[in-house]
């Protein structure tokens, strides 16, 4: 149980993170956005980190697996961002949120049983989520080839980076663990930035939403890493997954979107799903 509720904290953080993205998206480009708000959750983790002690488990082999997952997941959100741009929500978003039904095969792989109950029960919240995307309106120009092509990246890429963070936070404190990986994130966007010769001026001239964007993101990532800690914490993947739920309900209540009744339908899924997967993580 305690890791659908950590999946569901990163869910209403994530989705929050995202509506902000929403409202700014076209300040700067996305990469550098995402830049400083990488840059910023590394920063809020240092004093959480180095208060914390605990420092045993923090081997070299840790600190490797560990940047290699704050990789993985910094390209899984650039895809994210790359898939929104080139295709429309109701494409990218049921892909995009598929990445459960990744971690449940990651799981099974290693060992844990998974009952036809676990698996309806993801099935139920990826399609109502499926069914919420259906509404939302997006851009239509571009490839869909390509949208769907960064849409896997960034669905596979949750999942892996998910199932790294989980076993390495079973080996060293889940904060060393987000410290690392959130600055080796940190280091492989800044790469990519310079590299591509973006402007991050744009970005820096919005910091104070950046900033509040920034402890969103980091939040959402120590409580998927604290699932770790606890028994089945695939189940933290498969509920983080509503933070497509959590930006959508937000758009609706503040910004005016509308919200249709196979939405709300779609909306119930998700619950009920949820519902079950937490029934079936007590038994």
């Amino acid at each position: 149980m305690q890791s659908l509720m950590l999946g569901l904290l990163a869910a209403l953080l994530w989705g929050l993170h995202d509506f902000t993205v929403r409202r700014i998206s076209a300040v700067a480009d996305s990469a550098a956005l995402y830049l400083v708000v990488l840059g910023v959750g590394a920063v809020l983790l240092i004093p959480l980190d180095f208060g914390s002690g605990n420092w045993e488990g923090v081997t070299s082999g840790i600190v490797a697996f560990s940047a290699l997952a704050g990789l993985v997941y910094a390209i899984s959100v650039y895809a994210l961002f790359r898939a929104f741009t080139i295709g429309p929500v109701r494409l990218v978003a049921p892909i995009c949120g598929a990445y459960p039904l990744f971690s449940i095969g990651i799981a099974i792989a290693r060992g844990q049983p998974a009952s036809a109950v676990i698996w309806l029960a993801s099935l139920a919240v990826l399609g109502g989520i499926t069914a919420i995307a259906q509404g939302e309106s997006g851009a239509e120009s571009g490839s869909r080839r390509a949208a769907i092509g960064w849409s896997i990246l960034a669905a596979a890429g949750f999942a892996i980076s998910f199932a790294m963070l989980h076993a390495a936070a079973q080996s060293a404190a889940d904060i060393h663990v987000a410290l690392i990986a959130r600055f080796a994130g940190f280091a492989g966007m800044l790469v990519w930035v310079i590299t591509r010769g973006i402007n991050v001026r744009p970005a820096l001239a919005i910091w104070p939403t950046l900033l509040f964007m920034g402890v969103l993101d980091v939040g959402g990532m120590i409580a998927v890493t604290m699932a770790g800690n606890y028994t089945r914490p695939e189940f933290a993947a498969v509920a983080s997954s509503c933070f497509s739920l959590v930006t959508i309900l937000l758009a609706w209540r503040l910004l005016g979107e509308k919200l249709t009744r196979a939405q709300g339908m779609g909306a119930v899924m998700v619950f009920a799903g949820i519902v079950t997967l937490g029934l079936a993580a007590v038994r």
